[in-house]
């Protein structure tokens, strides 16, 4: 049951790319016109805004490699977006930039300076994002917003996948995070498969190995964000590997969110334990649930 949704999801997003490359939208056309930029942290800046130094007024910075991507850019403005827990505020950082590459510091006075909600460090909360992009211009006159007004995305999939550039980097405000190793889980949880075995249907303290990786500014991966039960319930649809999962660290929240291997989303919350476990929940479109704690190894 769950390939066949699998199999509709694919032929229905294969009918939506066909669409969007001929909506003639924005988006679109910056990417057949080459009109993306190339914006990366460097490797020596911060890679999130780190709540413990702004309140022990130490500086930060962040820092971004501006560049050319693909095309005909002859300008860009760069542009900030930051929410805070109710509102998204847009502004210019650099203006009318026409020499690439170029690098763009930042500090938390530059943000305060330019940002209407930042009065002072005090402002700067936990779960606070800031957003940097670009307005491009090309040499033909045509100006693209990479992010529209609001903050939004206002580009294809195909930009946001590409592993060339990034059009844009993203800053938490967040404390430091040290999640990366190896991690013994036990898993509790239920599928709501009727095909899986009744005998598998309840999973209880099932036990797997997960390895978390560190991708930066309190982001990480896990090499199978299952547990391990994936595996366990799904052979009979031919899963056989270990399935990743992404999710986010906050002054010890976490949460995620990423697509499943028959289409829907799932939705991870969990905790940094005072002894230094996790405790994580996640649950699919399906209502596949599980609970789990993840030891790390020494």
């Amino acid at each position: 049951m769950k390939n066949i949704k699998a199999l509709f999801k694919f032929i229905l997003l294969s009918m939506l790319l066909i669409a969007c490359e001929n909506d003639g939208g924005d988006s679109k056309l910056a990417f057949d016109t080459g009109a993306v930029p190339n914006i990366q942290k460097t490797q020596t800046s911060d890679s999130f805004i780190n709540l413990v130094e702004l309140n022990n007024d130490q500086t930060i910075k962040l820092e971004l490699n501006i560049d050319i991507a693909l095309g005909a850019i002859e300008a860009m403005d760069i542009v900030g977006f930051y929410t805070d827990a109710t509102t998204t505020y847009k502004a210019i950082l650099k203006t009318d930039q026409t020499t690439f590459p170029f690098t763009l510091s930042l500090t938390a006075e530059d943000l305060i300076n330019a940002f209407p909600n930042l009065s002072s460090r005090d402002d700067f909360k936990i779960g606070d994002k800031l957003i940097i992009s670009a307005n491009v211009k090309l040499k033909d006159g045509r100006i693209y917003k990479i992010y529209d007004d609001n903050g939004e995305p206002n580009f294809s999939q195909d930009v946001a996948n590409a592993n060339q550039y990034s059009v844009g980097q993203t800053y938490l405000v967040s404390c430091p995070s040290d999640l990366a190793g190896i991690y013994d889980v036990v898993s509790t949880g239920e599928t709501t498969d009727p095909f899986v075995a009744p005998s598998k249907v309840s999973a209880t303290n099932f036990p797997y190995t997960v390895t978390i990786t560190d991708t930066g500014g309190g982001n990480y991966t896990m090499s199978d964000a299952f547990g391990g039960l994936y595996l366990y319930w799904y052979d009979i649809y031919g899963i056989t590997t270990p399935y990743e999962g992404k999710f986010t660290d906050v002054c010890g929240t976490l949460s995620g969110k990423f697509e499943e291997p028959f289409g829907t989303q799932v939705t991870l919350t969990g905790t940094v334990n005072s002894d230094g476990t996790l405790s994580i929940h996640w649950i699919n479109e399906y209502d596949d649930y599980a609970n789990a704690v993840y030891t790390k190894r020494p």
